[in-house]
């Protein structure tokens, strides 16, 4: 059973009203267009498509949602152009034209994604709090000799064996600004870059990371996963599965360990873990593609601090129940060496 403090309660609905307002609406969206599927032509000069309108159309039987549904066509619907013509709206432009990392026949194609995250404020806190959130997944790689490693196909998840990219970005611990760990040494932001080796079929992948600290804590942490996949119609992908986190001696100290000196200062206990698991959960993912370049994801993680971050003073004077959601928009990269 899963026990939430009010405060930490109250700190994520508040931190994450605005953006479920969001998805709860672009579902809502997503769901009325597709209930029926009603039949598109090619559209008007300057609108919306034309719809036939059969009953049970939910366009052609006036809607409450038909204007929105015009207005947000129009804002991002391929434009239409006469021979030579050149676009003229910066979104459409933006979302749909070619440019120096959309190669015909790549043999590199990858992933990545920027946007928001929501999080506990530090490990082992109750506090709940928004900074930025970046990834990177490697989908297909052409190596010489002509052997190709992951897929080129819309999704974007590799096929049978093949490496992965990583990286995370852990904000920066200012002690100060939480009387739980006041007194402890602060910790500088830190991102981490490194890959993996996955496998990965058409409704199921496993994969290992690991990834090592260029930036910051200059340690080593990686991570367990598996997930189901589930494809509940054209451009939705949805993964769920458990997740276990690892990291060194110099990770664990980094966040977990108090010294003596610190001790002095904070009045926590002096503590040092030892290297290996401090966290096991599952994650709840979706990812929409508006086209074969661009899309929006987001997920879910729940994870349980263990063993030596666990016994922890830090997570001792806050949870170990951890709570993370991020919404990020992705682009595809090609490139043709």
């Amino acid at each position: 059973m899963l026990f939430w403090t009010a405060p930490a309660s109250t700190a994520l609905a508040r931190a994450l009203a605005p953006a479920a307002r969001a998805l709860i609406l672009g579902a809502l969206l997503a769901g009325a267009a597709r209930a029926e599927e009603p039949t598109l032509a090619a559209p008007p000069a300057g609108g919306a498509p034309a719809v036939d309108p059969t009953p049970g159309s939910w366009i052609g039987t006036a809607h409450p949602l038909d204007d929105l549904y015009a207005d947000v066509y129009e804002l991002v619907r391929p434009p239409v152009l006469a021979p030579g013509a050149r676009t003229t709206g910066i979104l459409p432009a933006f979302i749909y034209g070619n440019g120096m990392f959309d190669a015909e026949q790549p043999d590199f194609v990858a992933t990545i994604r920027g946007g928001v995250r929501f999080s506990p404020a530090y490990f082992g806190s109750t506090t709940i709090r928004s900074g930025p959130d970046i990834g990177l997944r490697l989908d297909r790689l052409e190596l010489p000799g002509g052997v190709t490693l992951g897929s080129n196909d819309a999704v974007g998840f590799l096929r049978g064996f093949g490496p992965r990219l990583s990286a995370r970005y852990i904000r920066a611990r200012n002690s100060d600004d939480y009387d739980e760990i006041r007194g402890l040494d602060d910790v500088p932001f830190s991102l981490e870059l490194g890959g993996g080796l996955g496998y990965e079929r058409h409704y199921y992948r496993a994969y290992a990371d690991l990834r090592y600290g260029v930036i910051g804590n200059h340690a080593w942490s990686g991570e367990l996963g598996a997930d189901g996949i589930a494809y509940p119609y054209e451009g939705l992908t949805l993964t769920l599965g458990p997740r276990v986190s690892f990291g060194s001696q110099r990770f664990m100290d980094t966040y977990f360990g108090v010294s003596p000196s610190e001790a002095e200062t904070s009045g926590l206990p002096a503590y040092q873990p030892g290297s290996g698991v401090y966290g096991a959960g599952m994650e709840l993912g979706a990812r929409y593609l508006f086209n074969e370049r661009w899309g929006i994801e987001g997920a879910a993680r729940w994870t349980r601090l263990t063993n030596g971050a666990a016994d922890s003073p830090i997570v001792e004077n806050g949870s170990d129940d951890q709570y993370t959601v991020r919404f990020d928009l992705s682009r595809r990269i090609s490139l043709d060496f």
